[in-house]
């Protein structure tokens, strides 16, 4: 299914007139393998070097692995600085691709591969007057590393400009140790949130907490998803 999608969005998408705010260095960007079990992880991990292999040979997109198949290289690592800098460091050979073509593909960029748990990609969007700066000030706070140092964050502040909203921007990779509520309450130590997003499904655990009172947008969760599949192939 995913090689297949993947297919169709090369074929339907020219990365070349996309204009957006999120950091991506291709038309599929990431293609994870998800595994809920510890026990399937090494299942996970050979369908993420099979997926790897096809896009790379049959659909002619770098493939760059990260994670733990790449002992421990992340998503930021060959996303910095964006396309134009990826293909710089290709063509220095500064870095080159795990599978498929040592170029970009001319419309669709490079892919990045995993095998990996869930991530939640979670955005809380700021009460006005709150700025691009005010964002990006509490996603450095919130970050692992930074002053409040939430396990297994990654953040970025952002500003919508269709909407005229500040959003801190999250990837939260270890839903046990940081809730999404976790993360609500650590910007709220610097800013106002008002509304929420997930962008996809989460497990059900993530929302331990989460605020009743915090507006949340497309609230689903894996375990949903996962039994309507089970009721519909019956």
């Amino acid at each position: 299914a995913l090689a297949t999608g993947a297919r169709e969005a090369l074929e339907r998408i020219d990365l070349r007139l996309h204009h957006g705010i999120h950091p991506r260095v291709g038309v599929l960007d990431v293609a994870p393998i998800v595994y809920l079990r510890d026990r399937d992880r090494g299942a996970a991990c050979a369908e993420a070097l099979v997926l790897a292999d096809l896009l790379g040979h049959e659909q002619g997109v770098p493939v760059f692995l990260y994670g733990e198949l790449a002992r421990g290289r992340t998503r930021q690592q060959v996303r910095r600085g964006g396309l134009h800098a990826l293909a710089t460091r290709m063509q220095a050979a500064e870095t080159a691709p795990d599978f498929g073509p040592p170029e970009l593909h001319p419309t669709g960029g490079a892919a990045l591969v995993a095998a990996r748990p869930p991530l939640i990609a979670f955005n809380v969007e700021l009460a006005p007057p709150a700025t691009r700066q005010d964002a990006r000030r509490a996603a450095a706070t919130i970050r692992e590393g930074g002053p409040q140092g939430l396990r297994g964050v990654r953040a970025i502040g952002l500003w919508l400009e269709r909407r005229g909203v500040a959003q801190v921007s999250t990837n939260v990779e270890d839903h046990h140790a940081t809730t999404l509520a976790d993360v609500v309450d650590a910007i709220s130590l610097d800013a106002t949130p008002a509304q929420a997003e997930l962008v996809g499904l989460a497990p059900r655990a993530a929302f331990a907490g989460f605020p009743e009172n915090l507006p949340l947008r497309n609230r689903r969760t894996i375990e949903q998803a996962l039994a309507a599949a089970k009721q519909t192939s019956t």
